[in-house]
């Protein structure tokens, strides 16, 4: 028996169920030329996942421009607040009488190498490769930081981090939420903490760079209850319904 009978009904599903179903479009409007407009005329939208978000922001731009190629072994590594774990995980970092209560600082978890939200990764960057996750939660509620790095001097066509960024910062010209910091911006930056976007619906991008090793450091900082979910669910929502897309947001 279907649920939803009235074909005028239109969803925004924040699972994983539909993020790669045909049929469904991925509700990341900033992930491609085109992709706010199949946004704006669906019915049936997926919310992407808080660290795929970061990740395809930071990589499906790079495969797209022949930077990175399909089939390159990718690592991704992220730490995230624990309301990213939903209510258990709230609980055991809040509840004082939980059974499974902890006060660790930080720890990894999908050990196993196993995680939800690697098959969206893998086909919303545009990989043939499976990639490597690594996720781990601090002791802190939101606020999210996903990493790639890059042996740029191994890559087929030796990009610099400057072609890196320069790609990133076209891809996201003009775009409300996703910025990109400038190679000059992010040299200057010695530290970066999770939190610095909590309680927006932004995401920054960073290309961190050692140009005399040929290596980089690629890093999405964003709200996991933000962009990384309600955040991109209202914007989803706004351009489902025909309204300004910052409206609330």
């Amino acid at each position: 028996m279907a649920l939803i009978e009235n074909p005028d009904v239109k969803v925004i599903d924040p699972s994983t169920a539909h993020r790669v179903s045909p049929g469904w479009v991925f509700g990341f409007p900033e992930m491609e030329p085109g992709q706010r407009a199949a946004i704006e005329a669906s019915k049936r939208v997926s919310n992407p996942g808080c660290y795929s978000t970061g990740a395809i922001a930071l990589l499906r731009p790079l495969v797209r421009g022949g930077l990175l190629p399909a089939d390159w072994p990718v690592t991704v590594n992220a730490v995230s607040g624990y309301s990213g774990g939903g209510r258990p995980m709230i609980a055991e970092f809040e509840d004082k009488t939980a059974a499974d209560y902890t006060e660790v600082p930080y720890r990894l978890y999908a050990t196993g190498l196993e995680h939800k939200h690697v098959p969206e990764m893998q086909a919303r960057i545009g990989l043939t490769r499976r990639p490597l996750f690594t996720p781990a939660v601090g002791r802190y509620a939101q606020g999210m930081i996903v990493e790639v790095p890059l042996q740029l001097g191994a890559l087929p066509g030796r990009p610099t981090a400057r072609d890196v960024q320069e790609a990133l910062a076209t891809a996201y010209a003009g775009e409300p939420f996703v910025e990109v910091a400038s190679i000059d911006e992010a040299a200057a930056i010695k530290t970066l903490g999770p939190e610095g976007l909590n309680g927006t619906n932004r995401m920054r991008l960073y290309v961190f760079a050692a140009e005399a090793h040929g290596q980089a450091r690629l890093v999405a900082l964003l709200d996991n209850l933000g962009k990384g979910a309600a955040g991109a669910a209202v914007q989803n929502m706004n351009l489902m319904l025909g309204l300004a897309e910052d409206a609330g947001l």
